[in-house]
C-alpha cells in the first residue's frame, strides 16, 4: 500500500468496530455515501477487499482483520501521544476505565474491582454499566480498558479482544427467613412450585438454571424476571421469591440483605471474564484484578 491516508484508515477502523456504515456515519458525523466512497478508495489503495457482507452487517475479511489490528494499535498509541502533548504523563497517574456488563452481580463486580482501591499507586477508577455489546464497542475504540462479563467475547461479535478468565463460582439460593423455612428441607427438589426470581432470557445463568431444573424435573414458579440483579435482590429481600447469586459472594449478600441461604449447588456455575484489548495483561490495575480473582475470590475454598 502506498500513500496511506490516515483519515481513510480511521473511517475503516470505526466501520470495522461498529460492523455498519450507518452506525459509523452517526459516530463520525458523515454521510454513509462519504464513508462508503472513502472505504472503496482505501480498498483500491490496498489492492484487496477489506470487508465482506453478512446479512446487513459488514464483516472484516482476513486481510481486513489484519489491517484492523494494526489500526487498533496505531490509534491507541495516538491517544497516548495526545495525553503527552497535553502535558499529561500517562505514567504519573493511572486510570482504569471499566465496563461492567449489566448481568454481572453488583456485589461481585465490587469484589472483583476492590483490589484496585488497595494499590499503593493511586488509580482513578471509572466504572460504566451497559449491555455487553455496547461495552465491547467502546473497548474496541479504547474508550474502556477492560470489560467485566459473565461470558467470553466470541468472533461473531466482530471485536478484537482477549478473554482473561477470572474464575467460576457455584450458585447459592436465598430468601427471607420466613420463605426459606418452607424450601430448605430436601433442597433442591423443594424448589418445585416454589416462587423464584430469575434473570431475563438470554442471560447465561438463565439458560443454565433452566437446564438444571429440567434435568432434575423441578418446576419452580417464575414470579419475576430481571436484567438488573441488584433489583432482583431487592425483590427477594421483600419476600417476593427466591433468588440466586454466586456462592463466591454469599457472605456479602448475607451481610447486605435480610435473607438467609435456602441451598447451594456446584452443578450450576457462573464464569466471569476480564476482557481487554491486551493479549498479555500489562495494565497494573488489571493485573491486580486478575490475580486477586484467581487466587482469592474464586479460589476453590471460596466456591465449594
Amino acid at each position: 500500500m502506498t500513500n496511506l491516508n490516515f483519515k481513510h484508515l480511521r473511517y475503516f477502523w470505526v466501520v470495522g468496530t461498529e460492523g455498519s456504515i450507518a452506525k459509523a456515519s452517526d459516530i463520525l458525523h458523515l454521510t454513509p455515501q462519504t464513508i462508503s466512497g472513502q472505504l472503496k478508495e482505501l480498498e483500491r489503495q490496498a489492492g484487496v477487499k477489506l470487508f465482506k457482507k453478512s446479512g446487513r452487517k459488514l464483516i472484516l475479511s482476513e486481510m481486513g482483520q489484519l489491517v484492523f489490528n494494526y489500526a487498533n494499535e496505531m490509534f491507541r498509541i495516538g491517544s497516548e501521544l495526545e495525553d503527552v502533548l497535553e502535558g499529561r504523563d500517562p505514567n504519573a497517574f493511572l486510570s482504569l476505565r471499566v465496563g461492567v456488563a449489566m448481568v454481572v452481580p453488583k456485589l461481585l463486580a465490587y469484589r472483583v474491582l476492590e483490589p484496585v482501591l488497595k494499590l499503593t499507586e493511586s488509580v482513578n477508577l471509572i466504572c460504566n454499566e451497559a449491555p455487553l455489546e455496547d461495552l465491547l464497542a467502546n473497548l474496541s475504540i479504547h474508550k474502556l480498558d477492560m470489560v467485566l462479563s459473565d461470558c467470553p467475547v466470541t468472533p461473531t461479535l466482530n471485536t478484537t479482544a482477549y478473554n482473561h478468565v477470572l474464575g467460576e463460582s457455584g450458585i447459592s439460593f436465598f430468601a427471607t427467613t420466613s420463605l426459606a423455612q418452607k424450601y430448605t428441607e430436601n433442597f433442591p427438589y423443594s424448589l418445585n412450585d416454589a416462587p423464584i426470581l430469575m434473570p431475563t432470557p438470554g442471560c447465561a445463568l438463565r439458560r443454565m438454571l433452566e437446564l438444571w431444573f429440567e434435568n432434575k424435573n423441578i418446576h419452580p414458579v417464575v414470579v419475576a424476571e430481571f436484567a438488573d440483579r441488584a433489583l432482583m435482590k431487592a425483590f427477594g429481600e421483600a419476600s417476593a421469591g427466591i433468588f440466586t447469586t454466586p456462592t463466591a459472594v454469599e457472605a456479602d449478600v448475607l451481610r447486605k440483605y435480610a435473607v438467609t441461604v435456602v441451598g447451594r449447588t456446584t452443578e450450576v456455575k457462573e464464569s466471569f471474564y476480564a476482557i481487554s484489548v491486551e493479549r498479555k495483561i500489562k495494565h497494573p490495575a488489571i493485573a491486580a484484578i486478575t490475580e486477586n480473582a484467581r487466587f482469592d475470590l474464586f479460589s476453590s475454598k471460596t466456591i465449594e
